[in-house]
């Protein structure tokens, strides 16, 4: 059994402007890093642009939310734009942000498939998606793609229990509000608290479907470990998923300026490893990972590349 790499050029075309975090050297680095011999056995495909795309994306998000950000993308004089003060479209973040969704899409299709010989994916996409709301754009974000691909999974393959771990030093407060109310979709996340978006307290439980282990400023691994281990799995092997979704978000990792947690490499490949432990419990090693954050451009490209390698074990 293989591990699929989903990917594009398109997602190098969403210009966010000069100074931005979120830029589009974030690919370069993590396909430099997946270019080596480490790597050989990845099954690579280009992240597709769906004829359904748009009918999925209605899945997790208001119709008339969608039709404000196609508008703009159809009216070259409009752009670029910001959608809020860090969130930018430009004449390349449509076809971006739905091939961006179309990974997902497809990830969920491939490890679903018995005959497909892909038991895990890794989505390389940008823009970012767990803050993206039901309605409106947020921290870069403009849509939901773990959201939209768990709800994808249920409605084209039948699943029942869908989960989704989130380790980004954000909080994922779009996949939350999108979860909210419906007890067969697990949302866990480790993030930094307090720190932006302001949501994620251990208080807020939807209808018992929401685990959040907040941590502090200056926390490193040991702390990350326990809060994943301690509080996210134990929930997560109770719910006994059908199929796993990551939101892999490294700016966690000590280097980086967006965040003030110490974790290293080797913690998120840890956090792979007992991920992939619980899938293979629960439902036949089926993982659907998608990029997140991640902002200094060596530690993104490390950090993603222990978290592919351990996909790519817990793949065979």
């Amino acid at each position: 059994m293989q591990t699929l790499l989903l990917a594009h050029p398109a997602f190098a075309r969403h210009d966010t402007g000069f100074g931005h975090p979120e830029r589009p050297a974030r690919m370069e680095a993590i396909g430099r890093a997946l270019a080596g011999p480490a790597f050989s056995d990845l099954r690579r495909e280009e992240a597709p642009l769906r004829e359904d795309v748009e009918a999925q994306i209605r899945l997790a998000h208001d119709p008339a939310y969608l039709d404000r950000l196609k508008a703009l993308a159809t009216d070259p004089a409009a752009l670029p734009t910001h959608l809020n003060p860090d969130t930018v479209m430009s004449a390349g973040t449509w076809e971006a942000a739905l091939r961006g969704v179309g990974a997902g899409l497809r990830a969920v299709d491939a490890v679903l498939d018995p005959g497909s010989g892909l038991r895990n994916a890794f989505c390389q996409v940008r823009p970012c998606g767990h803050h993206a709301e039901h309605d409106r754009a947020m921290g870069f974000c403009l849509f939901s793609n773990v959201a939209i691909a768990a709800l994808y999974a249920r409605k084209r393959h039948g699943l029942e229990r869908i989960a989704v771990v989130d380790f980004d030093v954000h909080h994922g407060n779009g996949t939350q509000q999108i979860f909210w109310p419906d007890k067969n979709l697990f949302y866990g996340s480790t993030h930094q608290m307090p720190w932006f978006p302001g949501t994620g307290a251990v208080s807020e439980r939807g209808v018992g479907n929401i685990h959040n282990a907040p941590l502090k400023a200056g926390d490193g691994g040991a702390a990350f470990r326990a809060a994943l281990g301690e509080n996210i799995l134990p929930a997560l092997h109770a719910f006994r998923p059908e199929l796993i979704l990551v939101s892999a978000g490294f700016d966690a990792h000590a280097d980086d300026p967006l965040g003030r947690l110490r974790l290293e490499a080797a913690d998120f490949a840890w956090a792979t490893r007992v991920i992939n432990d619980a899938a293979h419990t629960h439902c036949g090693g089926r993982v659907v990972s998608v990029l997140e954050g991640g902002y200094k451009l060596d530690s993104l490209a490390a950090c993603t590349a222990v978290h592919v390698s351990g996909l790519i074990e817990g793949a065979q």
